[in-house]
């Protein structure tokens, strides 16, 4: 009943401004009136003589008068009135103290028929503040009764428990209580820190996360919120599986970074992602070093509408650089990252261009327009199966395009520049692995035969949620109902997060030397069988009940697990703990050129058959295994200029 009056009076007074600011003038009014009228009472004990009773009507007007243009100059007749926080309490208090100091100064030159006592200024001032504080929370609760409740109506609050005591955790319930529409109803903190008797905006800390099933049932709660932003993945990993024993869904608070940015409120859940348990410990790097290399200079990116070369441009884009240019084929994912960096930074620093980088003429101009002074090379074709079928088409993009890009960076002197590879080109079993192998090999042999462009490749393994990667599919296929297709029960990857693998090849080129390979430190590899079943349970199913998991055999040219580095390759470390630098011979240029003319000649002469082509590559690449199967139409002869090069070659490959 009471909602139901409230609520279309509060409606209007916030419709009408008129209306809303007589309100407001006759609610200020009184309750500085009724703390005028208190403070001469408290100052002469109940007592207030004559003199002081007839003078008060003059002097109240007065002083109510300056107290209320304070508030009308320091906006407590704007703004959204029922929410009431830091900076409105800190704006009030100005108010009254300021309007407090003007009536002081009409005290002090005499004007005691317009002032009253400095007793009765000084409580006023106090009880003013306090008064209006406390109105201004009742107009807070009065839009939660009247306005707020009705957004959730028709459905009961839920009994959540807050899993973090932290400030995180306390903005969460305060957020929460303060917005009673959103459904959720705050009834229990758990902390490993904090004492169990404490409380947190009235609501009990009950115990730690170990407690959650002990403790859940009499709690009635209907879901946990994990407000550990900040946790280690091990950690959220043991609260995730803590929760899931007491059979009660789970959400999360946005990370530290959407957080700390102010993107996203503390409110904004979202389900308990597989990035939150695989993520590992945020890196530290060396600004300094990165900024030097990057701050004020022209930087190129290719594939920049890609999964790494996006977060490349994102991170390079915080450093600095006169000029950023994007270079990608595909328009939709070009246009994507050009909006999402113009919103980040003002003039003509993002620069889009569309283009394929296996394509002389337009690369060409673009390195003589721009002269860009450091590139990251992210352009690939990175699927393992659809490269096992097209060979040709992965020799054209990872292997000619970057041996067009280096030679071009050469050509126009660029300082540095970096081939971002895979864990893949480590004793390859699949072409997309082979190629670029092929590609370092030749930005190796570059970086021996000159000394103007510093050339450097970075190997790391799979991206999280990167386009082609098993974790959207997985999300993908439990959505809809699976099953979940594993190829191998014991197949195993490893995998970081696309932030911190980008935030280390930024690192390993701030100290690079020219021609090294740095790979970068996975942690420990994943068993894909895990990761999957993880992913079910988080999706609130059983795995094997709810969702079928199937066993759908290797594909063309798949490893059971992959490797770090080769057997010529020796391991050492550098100045960052998780970078370390390959160190192996490089080939001569003359024969990487060699390799090159007769893959050209191949592909020239239309030779595209996978089978051929396969047995070229391991002829340049000599840990090369590749996959065979059955073929299904005969492989033609090897013409004569794309038979394997002589025995000296491919010795000098295999050094």
């Amino acid at each position: 009943m009471t909602r139901i009056l409230v609520r279309p009076i509060l409606r209007l007074l916030w419709r009408v401004p008129l209306l809303r600011f007589l309100f407001l003038v006759a609610t200020y009014g009184t309750v500085l009136v009724v703390c005028l009228w208190l403070a001469y009472q408290l100052r002469f004990d109940f007592n207030v003589p004559p003199l002081r009773t007839r003078m008060l009507l003059s002097i109240g007007a007065m002083t109510v008068l300056t107290q209320l243009f304070a508030l009308f100059c320091f906006h407590q007749f704007d703004g959204l009135l029922t929410y009431f926080s830091t900076p409105d309490v800190k704006r009030l208090a100005a108010a009254c103290t300021a309007s407090s100091l003007a009536i002081g100064v009409f005290w002090f030159f005499g004007q005691l028929n317009l002032a009253p006592p400095r007793g009765v200024i000084l409580m006023g001032s106090v009880l003013s503040f306090t008064a209006l504080a406390a109105t201004r929370y009742l107009f807070r609760y009065g839009r939660r009764l009247g306005l707020g409740s009705h957004e959730g109506s028709g459905r009961k609050a839920r009994r959540v428990g807050i899993v973090g005591a932290g400030d995180t955790g306390a903005a969460l319930a305060k957020d929460l209580l303060a917005k009673p529409w959103l459904g959720l109803r705050p009834v229990a903190f758990f902390d490993d820190l904090r004492h169990t008797r404490s409380r947190v905006h009235g609501i009990p800390v009950v115990g730690d996360p170990e407690r959650i099933a002990e403790l859940s049932h009499g709690l009635r709660l209907d879901e946990l919120i994990i407000a550990m932003p900040s946790a280690t993945p091990k950690r959220t990993r043991e609260v995730v599986h803590l929760i899931q024993e007491a059979g009660l869904p789970c959400r999360t608070v946005p990370s530290l970074d959407q957080l700390a940015t102010g993107r996203v409120s503390v409110s904004v859940l979202r389900p308990v992602e597989i990035q939150d348990l695989l993520g590992r410990e945020p890196v530290q790097i060396e600004m300094g070093r990165v900024w030097r290399s990057l701050r004020g200079r022209t930087v190129m990116v290719t594939g920049a509408g890609g999964s790494i070369g996006s977060e490349l441009c994102r991170q390079i884009l915080t450093f600095g650089p006169k000029k950023l240019l994007l270079v990608e084929r595909s328009e939709p994912q070009l246009f994507l990252i050009e909006q999402e960096l113009r919103a980040l930074v003002e003039g003509h620093v993002v620069e889009p261009l569309i283009g394929d980088i296996t394509r002389p003429d337009r690369m060409r101009e673009i390195f003589r327009r721009f002269q860009p002074e450091v590139v990251f090379h992210a352009a690939a074709h990175k699927h393992v199966p659809l490269m096992e079928h097209q060979p040709e088409e992965a020799i054209r993009n990872n292997i000619f395009g970057t041996a067009l890009l280096a030679d071009l960076a050469v050509e126009n002197h660029v300082d540095h520049f970096v081939l971002i590879s895979t864990d893949k080109a480590v004793n390859p079993t699949n072409v997309m692995g082979a190629t670029k192998r092929v590609a370092e090999l030749h930005l190796q042999a570059l970086a021996a035969g000159q000394s103007g462009t510093k050339f450097q490749a970075v190997r790391f393994g799979n991206v999280l949620g990167s386009s082609g990667s098993v974790v959207p599919t997985f999300t993908r296929q439990i959505a809809e109902g699976g099953p979940v297709t594993i190829t191998h029960p014991e197949i195993t990857r490893y995998f970081m997060t696309i932030p911190e693998a980008v935030t280390l090849v930024l690192q390993s080129a701030a100290f690079a030397q020219t021609g090294e390979i740095h790979i970068l430190d996975m942690g420990a590899p994943v068993k894909i069988l895990d990761l999957a079943t993880q992913m079910i349970t988080l999706s609130g199913f059983t795995p094997h009940t709810d969702i079928e998991i199937v066993f759908t055999g290797l594909r063309p040219g798949e490893k059971l697990y992959e490797e770090l580095s080769q057997g010529n390759e020796e391991i050492t470390g550098t100045d960052h703990p998780k970078i370390s630098r390959l160190v192996a011979p490089p080939l001569p240029k003359g024969d990487i050129n060699a390799h090159l003319a007769t893959l050209t000649d191949a592909l020239n002469g239309g030779l595209y058959h996978p089978e051929i082509l396969r047995e070229l590559l391991a002829v340049i690449v000599p840990e090369y295994r590749p996959f065979t199967q059955p073929p299904t139409t005969p492989a033609p002869p090897i013409p004569p200029a794309a038979a394997p090069l002589p025995h000296t070659l491919a010795g000098a490959a295999s050094a």
